[in-house]
C-alpha cells in the first residue's frame, strides 16, 4: 500500500500537460526575422536598472572591474541562452517557459519554474520603482529620502532598507491605478521608452569617455588618503566607500565573481526569444543568432556605461544610489547632470508601467491550471483586467519596494535568474536522452504518452541478471536509440550530478575565502568530487540520444549544459546569505500552495471532471508570453 502510494503521489509530481490541438487558421504566422527578434530581445534586456546598479557595483563589490564581471555574466548567460533555444524548439507553440516546462518535465518542474519567475516579476518591478525613487529624490536635492529616514527609518536587519520608502510604494499604486481605471499598455509608450534608455546610455558612455580620466583605474592608497582629508563633499558624492587594494580589480578575484553573479540581473530575459520558434521564419538560424546577437549588444552597452562610471569618478567616491548625475557633476558639467536625470527618470518610469501590465498573466495562468488559487483567475467584467491577480502582485510589488534595499532587490532577480537558467539546461540535459514522447492529446491515455514500454530481455525477469544488465547498461547500452531504462539512468545521472556540484560549489567558496591554498584540506574533496562528475558525465555521454528533429539542438551535449548549470550553482553561493534566505522562504511558501493546494486541484488532476478546454483555453490564448515569464 506504501509503495503504492508513494508511486500515485511521484505521478502527480510528473504529470504532463498535453498540447490542445490547434486549427491551422490559428497557427501563428512566421513573420520575424533575424533583425525583428533582435529588436525584440534588447528591448526586454536592456534594462533600465544600471542607472543605479553600476554604482553599487563599483562602489562596493568590484570597482572597475565591473566590467570584467559584466562580460563574464554575457559569456555564461549564452550558454543558457543556447540551452533555452532548444527547450523552445521541444514545443511547437509560442509560449512561455513555465508552460514549455509543464509540457516536457511535469507538473511540480512547471511550478517551480512559474513560482520564482512570478519572484522575478514582482521584484523586478520594486526594484524599478524603488530606482525611479533614488533618481527623482536625487533631481530635487535628497529631501524626500531624508525626510523619510528621520520619520520612518527601519533599524531592522539582512536586507530592508534604512527607511520605508513611501515614494517608491506611491509609484507602485499609481501605475496599479492607471491599470485598474482601463490604461492599456501602449507600443508606443514601450518604443518611446527603449529610444529614452539607448539614448541616455549613448550620452552617457560618451560623457564619460571625455570627462572621464584614466588614473581612475590606478587608484592607489594615496590616493584614497588625499580624498580622506579632504573631507568637502562639494559634489555630493557622499562618504567614502571601501579602497580595497587599489587599482582595476580592488576586490579581487571573489569580487569579480560576486559582480558576477549580481550582473545575471541584466541578462534576465534571454526567454523572449527561444520561445518565438513558432513565429520565427528560419528558426534554426535566426533564434540562436539573434541570442548571441542581443547579448553582444546588450554587454557592449552594460560594459560602456561601467566604464564611463568609473572613469569619471574614483570608485570610492561614487553615489550609490544616483551614481551617474553625481559622477557627471563631479566632471564640472552641469547641464549634462539635469540632461542624464530626466532621460534616466522618464525610462524607468516607462519601464515601471510596462512590468505593471505584464506581472497578472502569469499568476492568472496558473490559477487557471489549478496550482495557484482559482480565485485568482477572476476578471473584471467591463475592463477586462485580471483584477485579484494584478492585486495581489502590485501589493507585493509595493511591499518590497516600500521596505528592501533596491541591491538586494537585484540580487532576488539574480538568484532568481540563476535558479530558473539552470532548470532549463537541467531539462535539456534529460531530455535530448528520452524516448519519444507524444505532447498532443490525442486516444492514448497520459500514462502510456508519459512512461513509454521499455524495450525487453529476456534478462529482466530475473533479480540479479536484472542488476547485472543495468550496471553494464551505464557504459554499454543495448540499444542505439533511448529506452525508458536509459532515459532513467539518463535521470538519475543528472540529478546526482547537480548534487556533486552543488557539494563542491560550497567547497570552492570556503576554499576561495583561503585564497586557493595548495595545502588546505579542501584539495583532496575538490579532486575526489571533480574526478566523480566526469564518471558521471561519461556515464551520460554513452547513453543513446532522442534522433527527434529539432530546429536547433545545444552543442557539445551533456558538457555545454552541465557547464552551465555548475557555474549557475556557484554564482547562486556567491549572492548574500541574507537574500539567500529570503529566496528560501519565498519557495517554502510556494511548497506549502503546491502541497497544500495546487496538487489536489490541478487540471491534469481533474482531468476527467473536466471538459476538454475550449479554444479561448489554449497556450496561444491566455498563456503569457516569455515577455511576461
Amino acid at each position: 500500500m506504501l509503495l503504492q502510494f508513494v508511486h500515485q503521489f511521484g505521478q502527480k509530481l510528473i504529470r504532463k500537460r498535453l498540447l490542445e490541438p490547434i486549427d491551422e487558421s490559428e497557427r501563428p504566422v512566421a513573420h520575424l526575422n533575424t533583425l525583428n527578434l533582435v529588436n525584440m530581445g534588447v528591448g526586454r534586456m536592456l534594462i533600465v536598472g544600471i542607472y543605479i546598479l553600476a554604482g553599487a557595483l563599483a562602489k562596493f563589490i568590484a570597482g572597475p572591474a565591473t566590467i570584467i564581471s559584466f562580460l563574464v555574466a554575457a559569456m555564461f548567460s549564452i550558454l543558457s541562452g543556447l540551452c533555452y533555444a532548444e527547450f523552445g524548439a521541444w514545443v511547437p507553440r509560442s509560449g512561455s517557459t513555465y508552460f514549455y516546462s509543464y509540457v516536457t518535465m511535469g507538473q511540480v518542474y512547471a511550478f517551480i519554474i512559474g513560482w520564482n519567475s512570478i519572484l522575478l516579476l514582482v521584484t523586478g518591478t520594486a526594484a524599478l520603482a524603488r530606482a525611479s525613487s533614488y533618481i527623482f529624490d536625487g533631481l530635487i536635492g535628497n529631501h524626500i529620502s531624508q525626510a523619510l529616514q528621520e520619520t520612518f527609518s527601519l533599524q531592522l536587519p539582512y536586507s530592508l532598507a534604512t527607511y520605508a520608502d513611501f515614494f517608491a510604494l506611491g509609484l507602485v499604486l499609481l501605475m496599479t491605478g492607471l491599470r485598474l481605471l482601463g490604461a492599456r499598455e501602449s507600443i508606443l509608450v514601450t518604443k518611446i521608452s527603449i529610444g529614452i534608455n539607448i539614448l541616455v546610455l549613448i550620452f552617457i558612455t560618451i560623457t564619460g569617455f571625455i570627462k572621464g580620466d584614466l588614473h581612475n583605474w590606478k587608484l592607489t592608497e594615496q590616493d584614497y588618503k588625499l580624498n580622506t582629508s579632504g573631507s568637502r563633499d562639494i559634489y555630493g558624492l557622499g562618504r567614502l566607500g571601501p579602497l580595497g587594494s587599489g587599482g582595476f580589480a580592488p576586490f579581487g578575484f571573489e569580487g569579480i565573481l560576486q559582480g558576477t553573479a549580481t550582473c545575471f540581473y541584466y541578462f534576465f530575459g534571454v526567454d523572449v526569444l527561444a520561445t518565438k520558434g513558432a513565429e520565427a521564419i528560419n528558426p534554426h538560424r535566426s533564434i540562436p543568432w539573434s541570442i548571441l546577437v542581443t547579448i553582444f549588444i546588450c554587454v557592449l552597452a552594460y560594459c560602456s556605461v561601467s566604464a564611463a562610471l568609473t572613469l569619471m569618478v574614483p570608485y570610492y567616491l561614487i553615489q550609490p544610489h544616483n551614481p551617474f548625475p553625481q559622477a557627471i557633476l563631479h566632471s564640472l558639467w552641469l547641464p549634462a547632470t539635469y540632461i542624464t536625470t530626466i532621460g534616466t527618470l522618464c525610462a524607468l518610469i516607462f519601464r515601471l508601467y510596462s512590468a505593471v501590465f505584464k506581472m497578472p498573466l502569469l499568476i492568472y495562468t496558473m490559477a487557471e491550471d489549478g496550482l495557484l488559487f482559482r480565485v485568482l483567475t477572476r476578471i473584471h467584467v467591463r475592463t477586462g483586467i485580471h483584477v485579484l491577480a494584478m492585486m495581489s502582485a502590485t501589493n507585493l510589488a509595493g511591499l518590497m519596494a516600500l521596505l528592501f534595499r533596491f541591491t538586494d532587490l537585484v540580487d532576488l532577480v539574480s538568484v532568481g535568474t540563476l535558479l530558473i537558467y539552470s532548470l532549463v539546461a537541467f531539462s535539456i540535459l534529460v531530455l535530448r536522452y528520452q524516448p519519444d514522447q507524444n505532447l498532443r492529446k490525442n486516444d492514448n491515455t497520459e500514462e502510456e504518452i508519459e512512461m513509454p514500454d521499455p524495450d525487453e530481455h529476456p534478462l529482466d525477469s530475473e533479480p540479479e541478471a536484472r542488476n547485472s544488465n543495468i550496471l553494464k547498461s551505464l557504459w554499454f547500452p543495448i540499444s542505439t536509440i533511448p529506452t525508458r531504462k536509459s532515459g532513467q539512468i539518463v535521470y538519475g545521472c543528472a540529478s546526482l550530478l547537480v548534487l556533486l556540484m552543488i557539494i563542491l560549489s560550497l567547497i570552492l567558496v570556503q576554499w576561495s575565502s583561503q585564497g586557493f591554498s595548495g595545502d588546505s584540506k579542501y584539495t583532496p574533496v575538490a579532486v575526489l568530487l571533480l574526478l566523480l562528475i566526469i564518471g558521471v558525465t561519461v556515464i551520460i555521454w554513452r547513453q543513446p540520444q532522442n534522433p527527434i528533429p529539432l530546429y536547433f539542438k545545444v552543442p557539445a551535449l551533456p558538457v555545454l549544459p552541465l557547464v552551465s548549470i555548475f557555474v549557475n550553482i556557484y554564482l547562486m553561493m556567491q549572492i548574500t546569505s541574507g537574500t539567500r534566505a529570503i529566496f528560501g522562504i519565498w519557495n517554502v511558501i510556494g511548497f506549502l500552495i503546491y502541497f497544500g493546494y495546487g496538487i489536489r486541484h490541478s487540471l491534469q488532476e481533474n482531468d476527467e471532471q473536466q471538459p476538454p478546454a475550449s479554444t479561448s483555453q489554449t497556450l496561444d490564448k491566455n498563456t503569457p508570453t516569455a515577455d511576461s515569464s
